[in-house]
């Protein structure tokens, strides 16, 4: 029953947001994210982080002030999105502000990653909140890189989530797993929406979705021995290796590193479909999000079987990092 609700509070608010934003021409991609033109024919909403941040409000369980958080969070993106928030460095300062008040209310922090040198390092308090700091700042501002074609953002957290309760439901975690099937759920109905390209998330929208599933993944890394902390690598390794490859390849480019561009992997990859099939915008746009997911949750899957092998799991990982970089190295020679 509670799936149910959450499925038809979700298409409500997204036709009565869509509505109200077109009419009024506010939050519209074009109008403040231009460099999502390459794949989008009209004025897209960027309605879907309003909708996860309404529904979470509404049937997430979990403590006021990290309720508040997330809020925050979200209002920093929300403001970026509105092009009032234009200085990057502004940006991170909050984003490190916020995620640090964060890990240390809620003490949720990394306490190994069977690196013996590296968890001495994780035994002091200032370096172990200085880490999960910096790998939750990648992990959103990864995601956010990701939201620029259709059902990518919110397919590759809906696939994370999937393993995510496969994980529970096979070692019975002792975590609220309730809230893994709300999260299941809109992005689930977000996912079908976002097909057809009727919202983007933007970084509001980005930075909340990932911050969150990232937070529950920090957790659920500490409740059972078994899970090998590269297990959470693997779920996590798209977003935060394209923050990474992204600044690295703009500082080589000598390009403003903050700045958006048209040079994402996924991007690439859309021009690439483009070439080569005859539909619409949406529609290849939708396919290169949906190809691009399918290739990460078979990945995730061989993660999940192999949940506890650390050399299996750091091969994966590995495996996808020169995958990733060949193939974007042969995009960019096709594109030229």
């Amino acid at each position: 029953m509670l799936e149910i609700d959450i499925i038809l509070i979700s298409i409500f608010l997204s036709f009565i947001m869509n509505y109200t934003f077109l009419r009024y021409n506010f939050f519209l991609d074009k109008k403040y994210f231009p460099h999502k033109s390459l794949v989008s024919e009209k004025s897209v909403p960027v309605s879907g982080g309003f909708i996860f941040l309404l529904i979470t409000a509404f049937f997430f369980q979990f403590e006021s002030s990290f309720n508040y958080l997330i809020l925050l969070i979200f209002f920093v993106g929300a403001l970026s999105d509105l092009n009032y928030l234009k200085s990057p460095l502004k940006r991170f300062i909050l984003q490190i502000s916020i995620i640090f008040v964060l890990i240390l209310l809620s003490k949720n922090y990394i306490t190994s990653i069977r690196i013996p040198f590296f968890d001495s390092l994780l035994t002091f308090s200032f370096f172990k909140y200085f880490f999960v700091t910096f790998c939750l700042l990648v992990l959103i501002n990864g995601s956010n890189f990701i939201d620029g074609v259709n059902t990518l953002l919110i397919g590759y957290f809906l696939s994370v989530t999937y393993i995510i309760l496969l994980l529970i439901s096979k070692y019975d975690l002792n975590i609220d797993i309730q809230n893994f099937y709300v999260l299941f759920t809109v992005l689930l109905t977000l996912l079908i929406i976002n097909f057809f390209e009727k919202f983007f998330c933007g970084d509001g929208g980005s930075y909340i979705i990932s911050l969150l599933i990232g937070f529950y993944l920090i957790q659920i890394s500490k409740l059972d021995p078994i899970i090998s902390p590269y297990f959470i690598a693997c779920l996590l390794w798209y977003p935060a290796y394209e923050c990474l490859f992204s600044m690295v390849r703009k500082k080589i480019q000598k390009s403003e590193v903050s700045g958006p561009d048209q040079k994402h992997f996924h991007q690439l990859l859309f021009i690439f479909f483009s070439k080569h099939m005859k539909f619409k915008r949406w529609i290849i746009s939708s396919l290169t999000g949906l190809s691009i997911n399918l290739y990460n949750l078979l990945i995730f899957f061989i993660a999940y079987l192999n949940v506890s092998q650390t050399k299996i799991l750091i091969s994966l990982i590995f495996f996808n990092l020169v995958l990733y970089t060949l193939t974007y190295i042969s995009l960019r020679k096709i594109k030229i």
